[in-house]
């Protein structure tokens, strides 16, 4: 409890490195973390590590003399903001891969990857007439903040972004290519694919739009992102500048901040202001709101059939009600 009570530090982290022995790896990490009070989510993989996670503020010193004989000089990036929970347990899986891209690794050379800029260096490539700014996060994610002028693509899996970009870039192989995401590791991949695919000049924000966030503040430069970044806990999002450029999906009024319906049948993840969750009971839709107050049974039932349907569309729940039907429905 006093781990939990006492000011806790937020780091994340990532490397591709060969792990011959995932498990043993995550024994190790375990084994090696959890008396220090480290509560998070990590990833391990053949191919490397992926971490987001907090501990208390007065036991960073020692986690890192214990993370960098493990992996050298690897760099370690402070979240901008500092909540007490941004995580409420300590999880260490073995995955196939770190980010699920659907890519067999084989087929390319993923070392090959873009090169790394800078803020400062980001905004000079920026301004160059023919560079295009790509967003690699999913929708969800650029929806509550993004570099303006950025190409944002629909998908809402890094799985689906790759080719989506890979298609709306086509005859673009000659141009500057610069790519962002939120901690740098799904550029790292992205940018190894679009190299093998004939990108000539492709370059990636070197730790993503945390560490550009920390530049722009140090440096007493204007930020070129809007809005937020979304964080894959709690929060949903820290704040990078005051602008909001979401809206609620019911409304449509000004508004940036993600919530899970809460019918728990559904749990999709949308935008949703403060008096519309009110009207709604916090459900993303008049249908979900009807299904809540049923009985228990009724409700596991009507759960039932919205699964069948979503084997035959993966996407259903996403798509059932679109916002303006939620529209229609309160007005």
């Amino acid at each position: 409890m006093s781990q939990h009570l006492s000011a806790r530090t937020t780091l994340s982290f990532y490397r591709y490195v060969l792990l011959p022995e995932p498990q043993a790896m995550v024994d190790t990490l375990r084994a090696a973390w959890a008396p220090l009070g480290v509560l998070g989510r990590i990833y391990v993989a053949a191919e490397g590590i992926n971490a987001q996670l907090s501990l208390p503020s007065t036991n960073i010193d020692a986690f890192l003399l214990q993370l960098h004989p493990i992996f050298p000089d690897m760099e370690v990036k402070t979240a901008l903001e500092e909540p007490n929970e941004a995580f409420l347990k300590l999880t260490i899986k073995v995955r196939d891969k770190l980010v699920g891209d659907g890519l067999s690794d084989d087929s390319f050379d993923t070392t090959r990857v873009g090169r790394h800029l800078d803020a400062a260096s980001f905004h000079q490539a920026m301004d160059q007439g023919t560079a295009v700014v790509v967003d690699m996060r999913n929708q969800y994610e650029s929806e509550v903040g993004h570099f303006r002028g950025a190409l944002l693509p629909k998908a809402n899996t890094f799985r689906d972004a790759l080719p989506e970009v890979l298609e709306q870039l086509r005859g673009r192989e000659e141009d500057k290519i610069l790519l962002y995401c939120t901690g740098g590791i799904r550029c790292e991949k992205a940018s190894a694919w679009l190299i093998h695919n004939g990108f000539k000049d492709v370059n990636q924000l070197h730790g993503g739009i945390i560490a550009y966030a920390r530049q722009v503040a140090l440096d007493h430069v204007p930020s070129r992102f809007a809005g937020k970044n979304f964080v894959f806990d709690h929060r949903r999002g820290e704040r990078v500048t005051a602008e909001v450029i979401a809206r609620c999906h019911q409304c449509e009024q000004p508004y940036d901040g993600h919530t899970n319906c809460h019918f728990e049948g559904c749990n999709r993840l949308f935008i949703q202001c403060a008096s519309c969750a009110d009207e709604f009971s916090g459900c993303c839709s008049r249908l979900c709101q009807e299904v809540q107050l049923k009985p228990r049974d009724e409700q596991i039932a009507i759960q039932h059939e919205w699964e069948e349907r979503q084997g035959k569309n993966k996407h259903w729940r996403l798509t059932r009600l679109p916002p303006s039907v939620d529209r229609m429905a309160k007005a």
